[in-house]
């Protein structure tokens, strides 16, 4: 592959990598600590993770269990997890609190991978848009004369074969969160 497309590569697997991210913030019905990323803890007047103020574990195959390290810090997290959407109600023992997923629904599991397939559209057309980009920034760079008629053609080619890579990437991540989705 031409040097020339290598930052675009990177930028198409940082894409991947954040699509992927998103994809572990969606509950499957199993308990899975990346649900509580997006959630932030206002913790002496800073929003904080609660990763970093308490240790999480999966005692259980469905239940999250978070012991914070400071015992004041207990009702700040009850609180930010029922601000946020998660959707489960925290059951408070004093010293842990526990996050008890319950089933999905059939209907649920379709809302879900309904926004996992929005999810993986919205990869595509990133991946599209750097290609676009390449392309764009080669084109100029071949009416400047700085690369010739031939290495445009040669570019255009090895952008395409990336984006169709990372298009398919993107389908089998989609397909294997729909996957893990729709078991019961």
């Amino acid at each position: 592959m031409n040097p020339k497309c290598e930052q675009y590569k990177v930028k198409m697997e940082k894409t991947i990598e954040v699509m992927k991210h998103e994809f572990n913030t969606i509950r499957a019905g199993r308990a899975n600590v990346a649900v509580l990323d997006k959630i932030t803890v206002d913790y002496y007047g800073a929003p904080t993770p609660i990763q970093q103020i308490a240790s999480v574990s999966t005692p259980e195959p469905r239940m999250l269990a978070i012991q914070p390290w400071d015992a004041s810090a207990l009702k700040l997290i009850e609180k930010a997890i029922l601000a946020s959407d998660l959707g489960i109600n925290p059951t408070n023992d004093g010293k842990i609190i526990r996050l008890l997923f319950p089933q999905l629904t059939e209907e649920r599991r379709r809302d879900l991978t309904k926004e996992v397939k929005n999810m993986a559209e919205g990869g595509k057309v990133a991946i599209r848009n750097i290609r676009r980009d390449a392309i764009d920034h080669f084109k100029k760079a071949q009416k400047a004369s700085e690369i010739t008629e031939d290495e445009l053609k040669s570019l255009e080619k090895d952008m395409q074969d990336l984006t169709d890579k990372y298009v398919k990437e993107v389908d089998a991540e989609s397909g294997k969160k729909e996957k893990e989705l729709m078991e019961l």
